[in-house]
Protein backbone atom coordinates (compact mmCIF):
# COMPACT_ATOMS: atom_id res chain seq x y z
CA UNK A 1 0.00 0.00 0.00
CA UNK A 2 1.06 3.27 -0.79
CA UNK A 3 2.02 6.24 0.97
CA UNK A 4 -0.66 8.27 0.18
CA UNK A 5 -3.09 5.42 0.95
CA UNK A 6 -1.55 5.17 4.53
CA UNK A 7 -2.23 9.18 5.34
CA UNK A 8 -5.85 9.00 3.77
CA UNK A 9 -6.61 6.06 5.88
CA UNK A 10 -4.61 7.70 9.17
CA UNK A 11 -7.20 10.92 8.01
CA UNK A 12 -10.35 9.43 8.05
CA UNK A 13 -9.54 7.72 11.11
CA UNK A 14 -7.95 10.80 13.41
CA UNK A 15 -10.76 13.33 11.70
CA UNK A 16 -14.07 12.43 14.06
CA UNK A 17 -15.94 15.25 12.66
CA UNK A 18 -15.91 13.11 9.24
CA UNK A 19 -16.79 10.13 11.34
CA UNK A 20 -19.77 12.32 12.34
CA UNK A 21 -21.09 12.43 9.24
CA UNK A 22 -21.96 8.53 8.92
CA UNK A 23 -23.83 8.45 11.56
CA UNK A 24 -26.94 9.28 9.80
CA UNK A 25 -26.02 6.99 6.76
CA UNK A 26 -28.37 5.57 4.26
CA UNK A 27 -27.89 2.80 1.75
CA UNK A 28 -27.64 3.30 -1.10
CA UNK A 29 -30.67 1.26 -2.28
CA UNK A 30 -32.50 4.00 -0.31
CA UNK A 31 -31.27 6.83 -1.24
CA UNK A 32 -32.79 7.17 -4.81
CA UNK A 33 -33.47 10.99 -5.64
CA UNK A 34 -33.52 13.43 -8.64
CA UNK A 35 6.60 47.76 -49.18
CA UNK A 36 9.97 48.09 -49.22
CA UNK A 37 11.78 45.86 -46.79
CA UNK A 38 13.60 47.67 -43.37
CA UNK A 39 16.26 49.65 -43.91
CA UNK A 40 19.68 48.09 -43.43
CA UNK A 41 21.92 49.40 -41.24
CA UNK A 42 24.66 51.77 -42.25
CA UNK A 43 22.34 52.44 -45.84
CA UNK A 44 20.45 55.40 -45.88
CA UNK A 45 17.76 55.27 -48.00
CA UNK A 46 16.35 58.58 -49.70
CA UNK A 47 12.80 58.53 -51.59
CA UNK A 48 9.82 60.34 -52.63
CA UNK A 49 6.25 59.70 -52.37
CA UNK A 50 5.29 57.22 -55.19
CA UNK A 51 2.03 56.14 -54.50
CA UNK A 52 0.23 58.57 -56.86
CA UNK A 53 2.52 57.75 -59.18
CA UNK A 54 2.18 55.64 -63.14
CA UNK A 55 5.49 54.28 -63.22
CA UNK A 56 6.89 53.30 -66.38
CA UNK A 57 8.97 49.72 -65.65
CA UNK A 58 12.27 51.46 -66.50
CA UNK A 59 14.71 49.86 -64.07
CA UNK A 60 18.65 51.37 -64.40
CA UNK A 61 21.59 50.42 -62.64
CA UNK A 62 24.66 52.69 -62.37
CA UNK A 63 27.72 51.43 -60.81
CA UNK A 64 28.71 48.10 -60.61
CA UNK A 65 28.06 45.14 -57.56
CA UNK A 66 30.55 45.33 -54.54
CA UNK A 67 31.69 49.18 -55.36
CA UNK A 68 31.16 51.82 -52.64
CA UNK A 69 27.94 53.42 -54.40
CA UNK A 70 25.06 51.97 -55.91
CA UNK A 71 21.85 53.76 -56.94
CA UNK A 72 18.40 52.52 -58.36
CA UNK A 73 16.75 55.11 -60.11
CA UNK A 74 12.96 54.56 -61.12
CA UNK A 75 11.38 57.19 -63.64
CA UNK A 76 8.25 57.87 -63.53
CA UNK A 77 5.39 60.22 -65.84
CA UNK A 78 4.94 62.57 -62.71
CA UNK A 79 7.48 64.19 -60.48
CA UNK A 80 10.75 62.32 -60.04
CA UNK A 81 10.74 59.48 -57.76
CA UNK A 82 14.17 58.70 -56.83
CA UNK A 83 15.17 55.76 -54.62
CA UNK A 84 18.90 55.70 -53.51
CA UNK A 85 20.84 53.39 -52.10
CA UNK A 86 24.62 55.76 -51.32
CA UNK A 87 27.10 55.46 -49.16
CA UNK A 88 27.72 51.88 -48.27
CA UNK A 89 30.80 51.64 -46.63
CA UNK A 90 33.35 49.06 -47.81
CA UNK A 91 34.30 47.85 -44.32
CA UNK A 92 30.08 46.88 -43.88
CA UNK A 93 29.94 44.21 -46.95
CA UNK A 94 31.07 41.37 -45.35
CA UNK A 95 27.95 42.32 -42.17
CA UNK A 96 25.23 42.10 -44.59
CA UNK A 97 26.13 40.84 -48.14
CA UNK A 98 26.29 43.90 -50.56
CA UNK A 99 25.77 41.98 -53.74
CA UNK A 100 22.40 39.68 -51.96
CA UNK A 101 20.67 42.79 -50.25
CA UNK A 102 20.87 44.80 -53.62
CA UNK A 103 19.80 42.03 -56.03
CA UNK A 104 16.78 41.86 -53.55
CA UNK A 105 16.12 44.77 -53.56
CA UNK A 106 15.89 44.74 -57.32
CA UNK A 107 13.67 41.84 -57.42
CA UNK A 108 11.07 43.35 -54.94
CA UNK A 109 11.31 46.54 -57.24
CA UNK A 110 11.16 44.36 -60.30
CA UNK A 111 7.90 42.68 -58.81
CA UNK A 112 6.24 45.57 -58.11
CA UNK A 113 7.02 47.44 -61.41
CA UNK A 114 6.11 44.46 -63.64
CA UNK A 115 2.57 43.55 -61.75
CA UNK A 116 1.53 46.96 -61.62
CA UNK A 117 2.21 47.94 -65.65
CA UNK A 118 0.04 44.23 -66.38
CA UNK A 119 -2.45 46.07 -63.46
CA UNK A 120 -2.75 49.22 -65.23
CA UNK A 121 -2.57 48.02 -68.64
CA UNK A 122 -6.39 48.36 -70.54
CA UNK A 123 -6.22 45.02 -71.98
CA UNK A 124 -6.46 43.05 -69.27
CA UNK A 125 -9.64 42.46 -69.75
CA UNK A 126 -9.48 40.57 -73.16
CA UNK A 127 -6.04 38.85 -73.05
CA UNK A 128 -3.79 41.57 -72.63
CA UNK A 129 -1.04 41.08 -73.28
CA UNK A 130 -0.67 37.39 -72.20
CA UNK A 131 -1.31 35.65 -75.34
CA UNK A 132 1.91 37.02 -76.65
CA UNK A 133 3.84 35.46 -74.14
CA UNK A 134 5.65 31.99 -73.38
CA UNK A 135 5.23 29.64 -71.07
CA UNK A 136 7.61 30.64 -68.65
CA UNK A 137 7.40 34.33 -68.48
CA UNK A 138 3.40 34.13 -68.03
CA UNK A 139 4.10 31.79 -65.15
CA UNK A 140 6.65 34.46 -63.70
CA UNK A 141 3.71 36.69 -63.96
CA UNK A 142 1.53 34.17 -62.32
CA UNK A 143 3.62 34.18 -59.43
CA UNK A 144 3.64 37.15 -58.76
CA UNK A 145 0.09 37.95 -58.96
CA UNK A 146 -0.44 35.23 -56.32
CA UNK A 147 1.83 37.02 -54.08
CA UNK A 148 0.59 40.40 -54.63
CA UNK A 149 -3.22 39.20 -53.94
CA UNK A 150 -4.35 39.42 -57.17
CA UNK A 151 -6.70 36.66 -57.10
CA UNK A 152 -8.68 37.86 -59.79
CA UNK A 153 -5.96 38.86 -62.42
CA UNK A 154 -4.35 35.54 -61.90
CA UNK A 155 -7.52 33.35 -62.59
CA UNK A 156 -7.56 35.59 -65.93
CA UNK A 157 -3.89 34.87 -66.76
CA UNK A 158 -4.64 30.44 -66.22
CA UNK A 159 -7.44 30.90 -68.29
CA UNK A 160 -5.26 32.03 -71.25
CA UNK A 161 -2.66 30.14 -70.58
CA UNK A 162 -5.24 26.89 -71.00
CA UNK A 163 -6.05 28.65 -73.85
CA UNK A 164 -2.65 28.44 -75.62
CA UNK A 165 -2.23 25.14 -73.70
CA UNK A 166 0.52 26.14 -71.48
CA UNK A 167 0.95 24.42 -68.24
CA UNK A 168 0.78 26.87 -65.19
CA UNK A 169 2.98 26.77 -61.67
CA UNK A 170 0.89 24.27 -59.85
CA UNK A 171 2.04 25.53 -56.47
CA UNK A 172 0.17 29.26 -57.70
CA UNK A 173 -2.54 27.12 -58.59
CA UNK A 174 -3.01 25.79 -54.85
CA UNK A 175 -2.59 28.59 -53.36
CA UNK A 176 -4.60 30.80 -55.51
CA UNK A 177 -7.50 28.00 -55.82
CA UNK A 178 -7.04 28.31 -51.42
CA UNK A 179 -7.00 31.91 -52.01
CA UNK A 180 -10.63 32.12 -54.24
CA UNK A 181 -12.50 29.66 -51.55
CA UNK A 182 -11.45 31.98 -49.12
CA UNK A 183 -13.33 34.67 -50.57
CA UNK A 184 -16.26 32.26 -51.29
CA UNK A 185 -15.57 32.35 -55.44
CA UNK A 186 -15.75 28.36 -55.19
CA UNK A 187 -16.79 28.30 -59.27
CA UNK A 188 -13.74 30.13 -60.14
CA UNK A 189 -11.87 27.54 -57.70
CA UNK A 190 -13.29 24.78 -59.40
CA UNK A 191 -12.68 25.88 -62.95
CA UNK A 192 -8.68 26.49 -61.22
CA UNK A 193 -8.53 23.07 -60.06
CA UNK A 194 -10.20 21.69 -63.34
CA UNK A 195 -7.26 23.37 -65.07
CA UNK A 196 -4.08 22.03 -62.95
CA UNK A 197 -5.94 18.44 -62.86
CA UNK A 198 -6.18 18.19 -66.98
CA UNK A 199 -2.76 20.07 -67.19
CA UNK A 200 -0.85 16.89 -65.29
CA UNK A 201 -0.90 18.88 -61.86
CA UNK A 202 -1.85 16.67 -58.44
CA UNK A 203 -4.04 19.15 -55.63
CA UNK A 204 -3.55 18.08 -52.25
CA UNK A 205 -6.21 16.58 -49.56
CA UNK A 206 -6.18 20.25 -47.72
CA UNK A 207 -7.17 21.65 -51.32
CA UNK A 208 -9.69 19.30 -51.80
CA UNK A 209 -11.38 19.65 -48.91
CA UNK A 210 -11.46 23.63 -48.43
CA UNK A 211 -12.78 23.48 -51.89
CA UNK A 212 -15.77 20.67 -50.82
CA UNK A 213 -16.06 22.68 -47.74
CA UNK A 214 -16.79 25.83 -49.15
CA UNK A 215 -19.18 24.51 -52.37
CA UNK A 216 -20.98 22.57 -49.15
CA UNK A 217 -21.68 26.28 -47.66
CA UNK A 218 -23.10 27.54 -50.59
CA UNK A 219 -24.90 24.46 -50.35
CA UNK A 220 -23.61 23.22 -53.77
CA UNK A 221 -23.85 19.54 -53.07
CA UNK A 222 -23.87 18.59 -56.10
CA UNK A 223 -20.76 20.09 -57.43
CA UNK A 224 -19.04 18.74 -54.24
CA UNK A 225 -20.15 15.51 -55.10
CA UNK A 226 -18.85 15.49 -58.34
CA UNK A 227 -15.12 16.76 -57.37
CA UNK A 228 -15.07 14.34 -54.57
CA UNK A 229 -15.83 11.90 -57.11
CA UNK A 230 -12.74 12.82 -59.46
CA UNK A 231 -10.50 13.13 -56.80
CA UNK A 232 -9.41 9.28 -56.76
CA UNK A 233 -8.94 9.43 -60.60
CA UNK A 234 -6.56 13.00 -59.82
CA UNK A 235 -4.20 11.02 -57.74
CA UNK A 236 -5.71 12.22 -54.38
CA UNK A 237 -8.47 10.01 -52.68
CA UNK A 238 -10.63 11.69 -50.10
CA UNK A 239 -10.24 11.05 -46.64
CA UNK A 240 -12.77 11.08 -43.24
CA UNK A 241 -12.73 15.23 -43.31
CA UNK A 242 -13.90 14.84 -46.85
CA UNK A 243 -16.85 12.38 -46.51
CA UNK A 244 -17.28 13.73 -42.74
CA UNK A 245 -17.79 17.54 -44.78
CA UNK A 246 -20.36 16.50 -47.32
CA UNK A 247 -22.38 14.13 -44.77
CA UNK A 248 -22.72 16.92 -42.36
CA UNK A 249 -24.12 19.16 -45.09
CA UNK A 250 -26.74 17.00 -46.47
CA UNK A 251 -28.31 16.19 -42.83
CA UNK A 252 -28.04 20.40 -42.49
CA UNK A 253 -29.82 20.56 -45.40
CA UNK A 254 -32.59 18.02 -44.16
CA UNK A 255 -31.34 15.15 -46.73
CA UNK A 256 -30.56 12.21 -44.35
CA UNK A 257 -31.66 9.46 -46.62
CA UNK A 258 -29.48 10.94 -49.43
CA UNK A 259 -26.25 11.17 -46.63
CA UNK A 260 -27.35 7.69 -46.02
CA UNK A 261 -27.93 6.57 -49.37
CA UNK A 262 -24.21 8.37 -50.34
CA UNK A 263 -22.38 6.66 -47.63
CA UNK A 264 -23.74 2.91 -48.97
CA UNK A 265 -23.05 4.39 -52.47
CA UNK A 266 -19.21 4.75 -51.35
CA UNK A 267 -18.88 1.59 -49.55
CA UNK A 268 -19.85 -0.43 -52.60
CA UNK A 269 -17.71 2.01 -54.88
CA UNK A 270 -14.72 0.37 -52.40
CA UNK A 271 -14.49 3.34 -49.88
CA UNK A 272 -12.62 2.29 -46.80
CA UNK A 273 -15.06 1.72 -44.16
CA UNK A 274 -13.77 4.81 -41.91
CA UNK A 275 -14.72 3.83 -38.34
CA UNK A 276 -15.03 8.06 -37.97
CA UNK A 277 -16.92 8.62 -40.42
CA UNK A 278 -19.76 5.84 -39.90
CA UNK A 279 -19.37 7.28 -36.16
CA UNK A 280 -20.13 10.65 -37.36
CA UNK A 281 -23.38 9.13 -39.89
CA UNK A 282 -24.94 7.53 -37.34
CA UNK A 283 -24.67 10.18 -34.66
CA UNK A 284 -26.43 12.81 -37.31
CA UNK A 285 -28.91 10.12 -38.06
CA UNK A 286 -29.59 9.61 -34.07
CA UNK A 287 -29.84 13.54 -33.53
CA UNK A 288 -32.69 13.78 -36.59
CA UNK A 289 -34.22 10.87 -36.90
CA UNK A 290 -34.18 9.45 -34.38
CA UNK A 291 -32.49 6.03 -32.30
CA UNK A 292 -34.91 3.92 -33.69
CA UNK A 293 -33.70 4.60 -36.82
CA UNK A 294 -30.02 5.14 -35.91
CA UNK A 295 -30.38 1.09 -35.08
CA UNK A 296 -31.82 0.14 -38.23
CA UNK A 297 -28.76 2.22 -40.57
CA UNK A 298 -26.55 0.32 -38.34
CA UNK A 299 -28.09 -2.81 -39.23
CA UNK A 300 -28.15 -2.14 -42.76
CA UNK A 301 -24.69 -0.78 -43.26
CA UNK A 302 -23.39 -4.12 -41.48
CA UNK A 303 -24.81 -5.54 -44.94
CA UNK A 304 -22.30 -3.33 -46.88
CA UNK A 305 -19.40 -4.69 -44.43
CA UNK A 306 -19.76 -1.34 -42.41
CA UNK A 307 -19.62 -2.48 -38.69
CA UNK A 308 -20.31 -0.92 -35.91
CA UNK A 309 -17.75 -1.06 -33.27
CA UNK A 310 -17.67 0.11 -29.43
CA UNK A 311 -16.42 3.68 -30.51
CA UNK A 312 -19.90 3.74 -32.11
CA UNK A 313 -21.98 2.26 -29.31
CA UNK A 314 -20.60 4.60 -26.91
CA UNK A 315 -21.03 7.73 -29.23
CA UNK A 316 -24.84 6.62 -29.26
CA UNK A 317 -24.82 6.23 -25.35
CA UNK A 318 -23.24 9.23 -24.39
CA UNK A 319 -26.03 11.07 -27.13
CA UNK A 320 -28.69 9.88 -25.46
CA UNK A 321 -27.26 10.16 -22.19
CA UNK A 322 -26.33 13.60 -22.70
CA UNK A 323 -30.64 14.30 -23.75
CA UNK A 324 -31.27 12.66 -20.87
CA UNK A 325 -33.45 10.24 -23.15
CA UNK A 326 -32.51 6.47 -20.60
CA UNK A 327 -35.16 4.61 -22.69
CA UNK A 328 -32.98 4.94 -25.84
CA UNK A 329 -29.72 4.27 -23.70
CA UNK A 330 -31.00 1.33 -22.89
CA UNK A 331 -32.34 0.47 -26.27
CA UNK A 332 -27.92 0.78 -27.59
CA UNK A 333 -27.06 -1.21 -24.78
CA UNK A 334 -29.22 -3.90 -25.68
CA UNK A 335 -28.07 -3.63 -29.26
CA UNK A 336 -24.40 -3.70 -28.08
CA UNK A 337 -25.22 -6.94 -25.86
CA UNK A 338 -26.93 -8.48 -28.68
CA UNK A 339 -23.87 -8.37 -30.98
CA UNK A 340 -21.60 -10.24 -28.15
CA UNK A 341 -19.92 -6.93 -26.95
CA UNK A 342 -19.39 -5.81 -23.78
CA UNK A 343 -19.21 -2.19 -22.70
CA UNK A 344 -16.04 -0.79 -21.45
CA UNK A 345 -14.78 1.59 -18.61
CA UNK A 346 -15.80 4.57 -21.13
CA UNK A 347 -19.54 3.36 -21.28
CA UNK A 348 -19.86 2.71 -17.64
CA UNK A 349 -18.56 6.21 -16.27
CA UNK A 350 -20.74 7.66 -19.44
CA UNK A 351 -23.73 6.15 -17.54
CA UNK A 352 -22.74 6.79 -14.42
CA UNK A 353 -22.09 10.57 -14.85
CA UNK A 354 -24.68 11.09 -16.48
CA UNK A 355 -27.67 8.96 -13.95
CA UNK A 356 -25.66 10.82 -11.27
CA UNK A 357 -26.27 13.47 -12.92
CA UNK A 358 -29.93 13.79 -12.52
CA UNK A 359 -29.83 11.72 -8.75
CA UNK A 360 -30.70 8.18 -9.94
CA UNK A 361 -29.10 6.66 -7.13
CA UNK A 362 -30.38 3.50 -7.17
CA UNK A 363 -29.33 2.79 -10.83
CA UNK A 364 -25.91 4.28 -10.21
CA UNK A 365 -25.41 1.59 -7.27
CA UNK A 366 -26.42 -1.54 -9.77
CA UNK A 367 -24.08 -0.03 -12.30
CA UNK A 368 -21.12 0.34 -9.71
CA UNK A 369 -22.00 -2.92 -8.21
CA UNK A 370 -22.06 -4.67 -11.52
CA UNK A 371 -18.31 -3.16 -12.91
CA UNK A 372 -17.08 -4.84 -9.72
CA UNK A 373 -18.11 -8.28 -10.92
CA UNK A 374 -16.53 -7.73 -14.78
CA UNK A 375 -13.29 -7.41 -16.46
CA UNK A 376 -13.82 -3.57 -16.14
CA UNK A 377 -13.61 -2.67 -12.28
CA UNK A 378 -14.22 0.89 -10.88
CA UNK A 379 -11.06 3.05 -11.81
CA UNK A 380 -10.28 6.65 -9.92
CA UNK A 381 -12.34 8.18 -13.21
CA UNK A 382 -14.95 6.32 -12.04
CA UNK A 383 -14.71 7.09 -8.24
CA UNK A 384 -14.34 10.92 -9.24
CA UNK A 385 -17.42 10.37 -11.19
CA UNK A 386 -19.46 9.17 -8.19
CA UNK A 387 -18.01 11.42 -5.63
CA UNK A 388 -18.50 14.74 -7.26
CA UNK A 389 -22.11 13.59 -8.33
CA UNK A 390 -23.16 12.98 -4.66
CA UNK A 391 -21.21 16.28 -3.90
CA UNK A 392 -23.17 18.34 -5.88
CA UNK A 393 -26.22 16.88 -4.63
CA UNK A 394 -24.81 17.73 -0.99
CA UNK A 395 -24.73 14.01 -0.26
CA UNK A 396 -21.31 14.56 1.19
CA UNK A 397 -21.49 11.89 3.82
CA UNK A 398 -22.16 9.42 1.48
CA UNK A 399 -19.23 11.07 -1.26
CA UNK A 400 -16.90 10.32 2.05
CA UNK A 401 -17.72 7.07 2.30
CA UNK A 402 -17.01 6.67 -1.77
CA UNK A 403 -13.91 7.90 -1.09
CA UNK A 404 -13.09 5.39 1.73
CA UNK A 405 -14.19 2.64 -0.08
CA UNK A 406 -11.78 3.67 -2.81
CA UNK A 407 -8.72 4.04 -0.40
CA UNK A 408 -9.76 0.42 0.87
CA UNK A 409 -9.50 -1.05 -2.67
CA UNK A 410 -6.27 -0.04 -3.31
CA UNK A 411 -7.59 2.94 -5.79
CA UNK A 412 -5.36 6.22 -4.90
CA UNK A 413 -7.58 9.24 -5.08
CA UNK A 414 -5.92 11.88 -7.66
CA UNK A 415 -5.97 15.65 -6.97
CA UNK A 416 -8.81 15.86 -9.21
CA UNK A 417 -10.62 13.79 -6.28
CA UNK A 418 -9.51 16.06 -3.21
CA UNK A 419 -10.57 19.41 -5.61
CA UNK A 420 -13.75 18.02 -5.81
CA UNK A 421 -14.07 17.03 -2.11
CA UNK A 422 -12.36 20.26 -0.89
CA UNK A 423 -15.03 22.24 -2.83
CA UNK A 424 -17.84 20.18 -1.07
CA UNK A 425 -16.33 21.32 2.61
CA UNK A 426 -16.07 24.78 1.53
CA UNK A 427 -19.66 25.14 0.47
CA UNK A 428 -20.85 22.90 3.43
CA UNK A 429 -18.68 25.46 5.91
CA UNK A 430 -16.31 22.74 6.71
CA UNK A 431 -13.46 24.75 6.37
CA UNK A 432 -11.29 23.30 8.76
CA UNK A 433 -11.55 19.69 7.38
CA UNK A 434 -10.92 21.18 4.31
CA UNK A 435 -7.37 22.70 5.50
CA UNK A 436 -6.78 19.63 7.21
CA UNK A 437 -6.82 17.63 4.14
CA UNK A 438 -4.53 20.84 2.29
CA UNK A 439 -2.11 19.67 5.06
CA UNK A 440 -2.21 16.31 4.56
CA UNK A 441 -1.41 16.45 0.84
CA UNK A 442 1.32 18.42 1.26
CA UNK A 443 3.24 16.01 2.88
CA UNK A 444 1.33 13.08 0.45
CA UNK A 445 3.03 13.01 -3.80
CA UNK A 446 -0.40 14.51 -4.33
CA UNK A 447 0.68 18.01 -4.13
CA UNK A 448 -1.94 20.74 -4.11
CA UNK A 449 -2.40 22.43 -7.64
CA UNK A 450 -3.20 26.48 -8.00
CA UNK A 451 -6.79 25.51 -8.33
CA UNK A 452 -6.55 23.46 -5.15
CA UNK A 453 -5.22 26.35 -3.07
CA UNK A 454 -7.85 28.61 -5.19
CA UNK A 455 -10.95 26.36 -4.40
CA UNK A 456 -9.51 26.61 -0.41
CA UNK A 457 -8.81 30.64 -0.60
CA UNK A 458 -12.30 30.82 -2.39
CA UNK A 459 -14.13 29.25 0.74
CA UNK A 460 -12.34 30.84 3.30
CA UNK A 461 -13.01 34.39 1.81
CA UNK A 462 -16.65 33.76 1.29
CA UNK A 463 -16.86 33.08 4.74
CA UNK A 464 -15.11 36.23 5.74
CA UNK A 465 -12.04 34.30 7.01
CA UNK A 466 -9.73 36.72 5.93
CA UNK A 467 -6.80 35.96 8.01
CA UNK A 468 -6.40 32.17 7.08
CA UNK A 469 -7.30 32.82 3.38
CA UNK A 470 -3.94 35.14 3.68
CA UNK A 471 -2.03 32.35 5.39
CA UNK A 472 -2.75 29.73 2.48
CA UNK A 473 -1.88 32.33 0.59
CA UNK A 474 2.07 33.14 1.52
CA UNK A 475 1.90 29.14 2.03
CA UNK A 476 1.14 28.70 -1.95
CA UNK A 477 4.07 30.90 -2.69
CA UNK A 478 6.07 29.46 -0.23
CA UNK A 479 5.16 26.02 -2.14
CA UNK A 480 6.52 27.61 -5.61
CA UNK A 481 2.45 28.05 -6.69
CA UNK A 482 2.13 31.01 -8.50
CA UNK A 483 -1.33 33.35 -8.01
CA UNK A 484 -3.35 33.87 -11.04
CA UNK A 485 -6.16 36.15 -11.31
CA UNK A 486 -8.66 33.88 -10.14
CA UNK A 487 -6.93 33.74 -6.72
CA UNK A 488 -6.55 37.31 -6.78
CA UNK A 489 -10.10 38.29 -7.54
CA UNK A 490 -10.74 35.64 -4.52
CA UNK A 491 -9.15 37.72 -2.04
CA UNK A 492 -10.23 41.27 -2.91
CA UNK A 493 -13.80 40.20 -2.76
CA UNK A 494 -13.39 39.26 0.30
CA UNK A 495 -12.05 42.02 1.65
CA UNK A 496 -14.31 44.34 0.18
CA UNK A 497 -16.88 41.90 1.84
CA UNK A 498 -15.28 42.08 5.36
CA UNK A 499 -14.89 46.15 4.82
CA UNK A 500 -10.89 45.75 4.84
CA UNK A 501 -10.51 48.10 2.04
CA UNK A 502 -6.57 49.39 3.15
CA UNK A 503 -5.50 45.34 2.70
CA UNK A 504 -8.19 45.09 -0.54
CA UNK A 505 -5.71 47.71 -1.82
CA UNK A 506 -2.78 46.15 -1.56
CA UNK A 507 -4.38 43.05 -3.58
CA UNK A 508 -5.61 45.34 -6.07
CA UNK A 509 -2.17 46.86 -6.84
CA UNK A 510 -0.46 43.18 -7.02
CA UNK A 511 -3.44 42.46 -9.51
CA UNK A 512 -2.59 45.17 -11.60
CA UNK A 513 1.96 44.71 -11.43
CA UNK A 514 0.69 41.29 -12.57
CA UNK A 515 -2.04 42.77 -15.61
CA UNK A 516 -4.39 40.33 -13.83
CA UNK A 517 -7.63 41.63 -14.88
CA UNK A 518 -10.00 43.90 -12.53
CA UNK A 519 -13.60 43.75 -12.57
CA UNK A 520 -14.84 47.40 -12.56
CA UNK A 521 -17.30 46.58 -9.71
CA UNK A 522 -14.30 45.38 -7.39
CA UNK A 523 -12.50 49.33 -8.26
CA UNK A 524 -16.02 50.68 -7.15
CA UNK A 525 -16.01 48.42 -4.19
CA UNK A 526 -12.65 49.90 -3.02
CA UNK A 527 -13.48 53.46 -3.93
CA UNK A 528 -16.44 53.37 -1.95
CA UNK A 529 -15.34 51.85 0.76
CA UNK A 530 -12.51 54.19 0.95
CA UNK A 531 -14.64 57.07 0.45
CA UNK A 532 -16.50 55.47 3.79
CA UNK A 533 -13.69 55.56 6.00
CA UNK A 534 -12.88 59.13 4.86
CA UNK A 535 -9.42 58.09 3.02
CA UNK A 536 -10.69 59.83 0.16
CA UNK A 537 -6.74 60.54 -0.78
CA UNK A 538 -6.19 56.59 -0.89
CA UNK A 539 -9.26 56.15 -3.00
CA UNK A 540 -8.02 58.95 -5.78
CA UNK A 541 -5.01 56.39 -6.04
CA UNK A 542 -7.09 53.69 -6.86
CA UNK A 543 -8.84 55.94 -9.57
CA UNK A 544 -5.70 56.78 -11.06
CA UNK A 545 -5.00 53.33 -11.07
CA UNK A 546 -8.07 52.40 -12.55
CA UNK A 547 -8.18 55.53 -15.08
CA UNK A 548 -4.37 53.91 -16.43
CA UNK A 549 -5.54 50.22 -16.61
CA UNK A 550 -5.71 49.26 -19.88
CA UNK A 551 -9.52 48.12 -19.90
CA UNK A 552 -10.56 51.87 -19.05
CA UNK A 553 -14.20 52.03 -17.83
CA UNK A 554 -16.62 54.01 -19.79
CA UNK A 555 -18.19 57.71 -18.13
CA UNK A 556 -21.09 55.96 -16.61
CA UNK A 557 -18.90 54.17 -14.36
CA UNK A 558 -17.35 57.11 -12.62
CA UNK A 559 -20.80 58.66 -12.80
CA UNK A 560 -21.91 56.11 -10.74
CA UNK A 561 -18.94 55.85 -8.24
CA UNK A 562 -19.86 59.75 -7.91
CA UNK A 563 -23.37 59.08 -6.97
CA UNK A 564 -22.76 55.97 -4.58
CA UNK A 565 -20.43 58.26 -2.73
CA UNK A 566 -22.84 61.10 -2.30
CA UNK A 567 -25.78 59.05 -1.22
CA UNK A 568 -23.74 57.79 1.85
CA UNK A 569 -23.64 61.09 2.99
CA UNK A 570 -19.89 62.07 1.67
CA UNK A 571 -20.87 64.76 -0.10
CA UNK A 572 -17.55 66.82 -0.08
CA UNK A 573 -15.58 63.50 -0.78
CA UNK A 574 -17.70 63.32 -3.53
CA UNK A 575 -16.84 66.71 -5.00
CA UNK A 576 -12.97 66.27 -4.08
CA UNK A 577 -13.44 63.12 -6.59
CA UNK A 578 -15.77 65.05 -9.27
CA UNK A 579 -12.71 67.54 -9.18
CA UNK A 580 -10.04 65.13 -9.81
CA UNK A 581 -11.48 62.98 -12.72
CA UNK A 582 -12.49 66.86 -14.56
CA UNK A 583 -8.64 67.10 -13.93
CA UNK A 584 -7.89 63.82 -15.85
CA UNK A 585 -10.12 65.02 -18.28
CA UNK A 586 -12.35 61.74 -17.46
CA UNK A 587 -15.17 63.64 -17.13
CA UNK A 588 -16.41 67.13 -18.06
CA UNK A 589 -19.20 69.58 -16.59
CA UNK A 590 -21.39 68.53 -19.76
CA UNK A 591 -21.48 64.61 -18.76
CA UNK A 592 -22.13 65.47 -15.19
CA UNK A 593 -25.05 67.95 -16.10
CA UNK A 594 -26.64 64.50 -17.99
Amino acid sequence: MDHNTVMLRKFLVETPSLHDLHLNQMDFSSAAGPGLSKRPSGVPLNYSTWSHCKIQPSLQWRGDVGFKRNAISLQSRSPQIGICLDRVNEDNLDDWNSDRHVMDVEKKLRDRIYVKKHLNSSMLSSDGPFVENDEETNNEILQRFCSCGKLVEASKLIDVMARRNQIPHFPSCINLIRGLVNIAQTDKASKILKIMVMSGGVPDIITYNMLIGGLCKKRQLKSAINILGDMSSSGCSPDVITYNTILRYMFEDGSSDQAIGFWRDQLRKGCPPYVITYTVLIELVCQHCGILRAIEVLEDLAIEGCYPDLVTYNSLVNFTCKRGNFGDTALVIHNLLSLGMEPNAITYNTLLHSLSSHGYWDEVDEIFSFMNRTSHPPTVVTYNIMINGLCKHGLLDRAIDFLQQMVYQSCSPDIITFNILLRALCKEDMIDEALQILQILGDTDCSPSLITYNIVIDGLSKKGWMEKAMGVYRSMIECGIIPDDITHRCLLGGFCRMDLVEEAVEILKEMVKKNHQVRNGAYRSVIHGLCKKKKVSIALQVLEIMISSHSRPDKAVYSVILKGVASAGMTEEALELQQKLIALKVLTQETLSH
